[in-house]
């Protein structure tokens, strides 16, 4: 088989946080169309042991470990630099050299980069053609946090907006193709880099629908009689840790007025601060990392992703969609999804209609038949093999020649 050179900011298994998830699919068959030469990082001690897995992937894998202490100097070192904070952090000297002696040793001329950040192992290697995923366009992210924090905050976040905007565009310039999870998400990039025309398109995220599934049968994690509100992610991401602070104090309040047997439980590993102090909070339930996130989707009498920063296709709503849950997020993460609002998914943005939806999807026969064609949609849209095609067709070519059918 031929070789390929793949790079991502985290190690590509276990899928268990949003990137990650579209990395493991990615990962994963691309493992069984070439020989595989993997450089990568840990920012969780836990991924430690699941790098054995990976490795028997691969031809080879360079694997290399993230220590939280050296974020504050990267972040210093960018700013005295005029680079975006982003890129230090995920620099390493071992990784660098790594990739240069496999490449020229292996006589390697394809590279799939996921995650803009990465691109600075592979974007000028001679004779390499370069894939990226960026996902998201991640200069925007920061600009949405920008808008949701008090200076000196809000300063930074422009600050590494501006400058990664500028990297993006670099990389997406030296790039053979660009990818991104939604076709809006596409379009918003060439409005400000016009010059990747033909070199850009969209690769959506899929859902593993038979591991997501209402057919398994789970223990119930809660107790008697409560109505569980589950929202999942990692609560450590920013957006989901706002996003948890928001509902839990200005949503959740408001419906434990007419309904006190409401219960929020937020389900996810690394929980901020802010996320723990929420446990002092009535009603509210904070999990950290649990082994299976099925039983709290299942036996959830509503799944919430009160996101109100939210890019691209959010994992979290698909999986909690494949497994015939009724949904209730925001526009913002609603608006890229192909689920029609208020028949497959709920969404609302102001505190009082989102909890007005969440009572309304009390009633079971409303909340199972929005369920059963959230599943229905995912299994139409949302495969993930439609989407590993696509990115292998767009390795094979080196070229974004037909967005209009890798973007379905």
């Amino acid at each position: 088989m031929e070789p390929l050179l793949f790079l991502a900011h985290r190690l590509p298994y276990p899928p268990n946080k949003g990137d990650k998830v579209r990395s493991y699919h990615f990962f994963k068959h691309l493992a069984r169309r070439y020989r595989v030469f993997l450089g990568t990082f840990i920012d969780d001690p836990a991924d430690w042991t699941h790098v054995a897995a990976v490795r028997e992937r691969c031809a080879e894998a360079n694997v290399q470990g993230l220590g939280r202490w050296s974020r504050p100097a990267a972040g210093a070192r960018a700013l005295l630099r005029g680079e975006p904070v982003t890129l230090p952090y995920f620099r390493s000297a071992a990784l660098k050299d790594w990739v240069r002696r496999v490449v020229e040793r292996e006589g390697i001329r394809r590279a799939f980069v996921f995650s803009s950040s990465m691109a600075q192992y592979a974007i000028d290697l001679p004779g390499v053609r370069t894939v990226v995923d960026f996902v998201d366009m991640d200069s925007a992210k920061w600009d949405e946090y920008a808008k949701r924090r008090a200076w000196p905050a809000s300063a930074l976040y422009r600050r590494e907006g501006r400058c990664l905007l500028d990297y993006e565009k670099a990389v997406a310039e030296r790039a053979e193709a660009s990818i991104f999870v939604t076709p809006e998400e596409t379009q918003r990039f060439l409005a400000e880099a016009p010059r990747v025309e033909g070199r850009a398109l969209a690769i959506r995220n899929g859902v593993d629908s038979a591991y997501y599934s209402p057919a398994h049968q789970f223990t119930s994690p809660f107790a008697p009689g409560e109505r569980a509100l589950v929202f999942t992610g990692a609560m450590d991401y920013w957006p989901n840790i706002d996003a948890a602070v928001w509902f839990a104090r200005e949503v959740l309040p408001l419906i434990r007025t007419e309904e006190p047997s409401a219960r929020f439980y937020a389900v996810g590993m690394n929980p901020d601060g802010a996320v723990r102090a929420l446990a002092r909070e009535p009603g509210v339930v904070i999990t950290g990392r649990v082994r299976d996130v099925r039983p709290y989707l299942a036996h959830a009498s509503v799944v919430v992703a009160p996101l109100r920063v939210a890019r691209g296709i959010q994992n979290k709503v698909l999986e909690a969609m494949a497994m015939a849950k009724p949904v209730v997020t925001t526009v913002a993460s609603a608006t890229p999804l192909s689920a029609r609002p208020g028949t497959e998914i709920a969404c609302a943005s102001e505190p009082r209609e989102f909890a007005d939806l969440v009572r309304s999807l009390y009633d079971e026969r409303r909340a199972a038949r929005m369920g059963e064609l959230a599943r229905a949609r995912v299994l139409r849209d949302y495969g993930w093999e439609a989407s590993q095609a696509a990115l292998e067709a767009v390795i094979e070519t080196g070229t974004a020649a037909k967005p209009e059918a890798l973007a379905r």
